[in-house]
């Protein structure tokens, strides 16, 4: 068991491997400093607007914060109103709320368990693992821990290629748009408004903005123009266990018989939708299994599809979002930003281009990056990331999918060698496991670390 155990980042993964750590009872007692970031940690980016029209994409009764209790968001949720029900797509908001109440539940009751726990509202900027532990250094302090957890998130978003500094520099291309959403205040001018990107956080921010600006006028563009599928109304549970797609796909791994059977399954059932929801219990170990040109493939031409399947809008946000389509005031587009110029009136010159098709320039008010995560530790600014990864310390993903690492959380030193006391959950494993970002899947995630830290003898890491 290592006895004095560093978490670092203040999101839902941070909060639920904290909150899985302190209700245990455990031989000898817990230390535990949790570098949370900021006051009131356990909301991270995902779940700290406190937008109504924010809404999780996975209904309520899936949402529970631990594996042995699936159900205690709904729970929760039903306690404020008893009107919810599992299938309902509940507000981030109330997520975050959740989160927060139970972690600082778990913090109150530490003592009563044995555990001594430390707080602190700021990151950790430096971490240094040896064989004898490890050394954390926040501010101008340092501190010891025999084991630490990164738990930090996806990292900062950075400016597209061809965005020009002046345009950053004057506000109107936002690189961020959480910070952005928070402090925009309401306009009622006729902005014409540009985002790149058309996944969940596209969404997120055409929900938001389009009521907050009603002048507005919204252009979207992606790569292939199309927004995430909608959920149906009612839930669905699988045709069958799909044993027999599973078991072809792992017979022959390779992308493209991969999608070929995936095609052929989806024609099948009654809804594509049970297909992919069928695989998801299987999606960490095919991943596994598919060699690294095949991984390079899927990133390069079948990942926009597969986002847009696996990670679907609520029915009611799909609804607004065909609304503002139906109004006029949406406009989505196929191509890639080329560059964005700020121009002598204040307006941003966009060029963007159709793969083989001539260039088009169009001005803009604001325009808004949401691209999604940010898994590329090769090139982040993050203090902490790029310290370890500059100084060899941990292994960057080599197809930018976080930091290289053993399925089971544990990170691999720069010459490649698992780490006994350096481990990782949630989004900077998502080239181990692929599916790695949503609550059930860091919930088990949480709960496997914990079982190793607790571990009265931890087994030797092997290499993988």
């Amino acid at each position: 068991m290592f006895h004095k155990v560093a978490i670092i980042g203040g999101g839902a993964a941070a909060a639920t491997l904290v909150s899985e750590l302190l209700e245990r009872r455990t031989p000898r007692p817990l230390h535990l400093d949790w570098y949370c970031g900021a006051p009131g940690a356990g909301r991270g980016v995902a779940y700290g607007t406190p937008s109504e029209r924010h809404l999780l994409n996975v209904r309520a009764a899936s949402m529970g914060m631990f594996v042995s209790k699936p159900g205690g968001f709904l729970e929760y949720a039903q306690a404020l109103d008893p009107t919810v029900k599992g299938s309902d797509f509940l507000p981030r908001r109330m997520y975050g709320d959740f989160l927060q109440s139970r972690v600082t539940q778990a913090v109150k009751n530490a003592a009563s368990l044995g555990h001594d726990v430390n707080v602190l509202p700021f990151p950790a900027d430096s971490l240094v693992p040896s064989a004898e532990g490890i050394t954390i250094g926040y501010g101008d302090e340092t501190s010891q821990a025999d084991a630490a957890v990164l738990a930090i998130g996806s990292l900062p978003p950075r400016p597209l290629p061809g965005v020009e500094d002046a345009a950053i520099a004057s506000g109107r291309y936002v690189t961020d748009p959480w910070p952005f959403l928070a402090s925009a205040e309401d306009d009622d001018r006729p902005l014409r408004v540009l985002v790149i990107g058309l996944g969940l956080t596209a969404v997120d921010v055409l929900l938001e903005l389009s009521s907050r600006w009603p002048n507005a006028r919204f252009d979207a563009l992606s790569r292939h123009g199309k927004l995430p599928e909608p959920h149906l109304s009612a839930a669905s549970a699988p045709n069958d266990d799909g044993g027999e797609l599973i078991e072809s796909m792992r017979d022959d791994p390779n992308l493209r018989v991969w999608l070929r059977r995936l095609r052929d399954a989806a024609a099948q059932a009654e809804d594509w939708r049970t297909v992919v929801d069928g695989m998801r219990p299987h999606t960490q170990s095919l991943w596994r299994e598919l060699p690294a040109k095949e991984r390079a493939r899927f990133l390069r031409h079948a990942r926009w599809a597969w986002e847009r399947a696996r990670h679907r809008m609520p029915p009611q946000v799909a609804a607004r979002v065909t609304a503002l389509e139906a109004e006029g005031r949406l406009h989505r587009g196929r191509g890639r930003m080329r560059s964005v110029h700020l121009t002598p009136h204040g307006k941003l010159d966009v060029a963007s281009a159709v793969p083989g098709g001539s260039e088009t320039i169009a001005a803009y008010d604001v325009v808004i990056q949401t691209v999604g995560l940010n898994t590329d530790t090769q090139r982040t600014e993050h203090r902490l990331i790029r310290q370890l990864v500059l100084g060899g310390l941990v292994t960057p993903d080599p197809q930018g999918l976080g930091l290289a690492a053993l399925p089971d959380g544990h990170l691999l030193d720069g010459a490649g060698k698992p780490r006994a006391n350096l481990f990782a959950i949630g989004s900077l494993l998502r080239g181990a496991l692929w599916e790695s970002t949503a609550i059930p899947e860091i919930r088990k995630q949480a709960q496997g670390v914990a079982n190793m830290l607790l571990a009265e003898k931890p087994e030797r890491v092997a290499a993988r």
